[in-house]
């Protein structure tokens, strides 16, 4: 088996809205010489994203509404935070002292629609989850074969929690190139049994991979390369297929 190899791409600078990803990823990656090569999987934070994509708001200016008021009463949270939570959230799905779980106008269930405090300029800013981040993948994805010519896959991550184990892990919230799911479903396992719900989530786990260079410095690491990963290129994905069906959905 061919090494797949996960690879920092560090001395970014901090990102401000319209800088372009794509360019600033590939001098960084050429300049530690490690250029974009064909077939890499790229992978970007999503607070890199909505950065340059000028998601950023500032509480100060943030109205809250009376439902947001109720609801930081109960979660103990800033009633203008609340607020921008509940503008980017389609459905609370739980609701306790310091926790607010939702699904976002995306279909994406994390903690607090994504918002997010970490990296970024401001006490009181905050960075949202990109409009599209499917869309946002994509034109990255375009980007970097405009300056490479090479075609790569991309993913935008996201911390997330999950219900059933202890800690946070990078997931992906938007794919561009990539299948996120490999269906091993009818294939058989070592015994010669057939599998047959066997469904693997690469795009999570190659998100996952990257979060053990993005997330080694203090000062954070926005974006990584993974190389030598077999994975299946398509033109047509969307993150939303790492999405349960809200029937099948045991925790809601």
């Amino acid at each position: 088996m061919d090494p797949v190899e996960v690879i920092a791409v560090e001395d970014l600078p901090l990102i401000t809205e319209g800088d372009d990803l794509a360019e600033l990823i590939c001098n960084a990656a050429e300049k530690q010489n490690t250029p974009i090569q064909e077939k890499d999987v790229v992978v970007i934070t999503h607070v890199a994203v909505s950065k340059a994509e000028g998601n950023v708001v500032n509480l100060d200016e943030v109205v809250p509404s009376e439902r947001a008021k109720e609801v930081a009463r109960e979660t103990d949270k800033d009633p203008a935070l609340v607020e921008a939570i509940l503008r980017e959230t389609k459905e609370i799905v739980r609701m306790r002292r310091n926790s607010l779980i939702t699904e976002t106008k995306n279909g994406i269930v994390c903690a607090n629609a994504g918002v997010d405090r970490s990296n970024v300029e401001g006490k009181r800013n905050i960075v949202l989850l990109p409009e599209d981040p499917n869309a946002s993948a994509q034109k990255i994805r375009q980007r970097i074969r405009d300056f490479t010519g090479c075609d790569v896959a991309v993913i935008v991550s996201d911390t997330h929690g999950r219900p059933f184990r202890m800690g946070e892990i990078n997931v992906a919230i938007g794919v561009a190139g990539i299948k996120p799911i490999r269906d091993r479903r009818g294939e058989k396992d070592l015994f010669g049994y057939v599998l047959r719900i066997k469904q693997t989530a690469i795009a999570d786990e190659l998100t996952s991979a990257a979060e053990l260079v993005m997330g080694q410095a203090d000062e954070g690491i926005p974006a990584a390369i993974i190389r030598g990963y077999k994975y299946q290129a398509v033109e047509n994905t969307s993150a939303t297929e790492l999405t349960r069906p809200k029937e099948k959905d045991l925790f809601r």
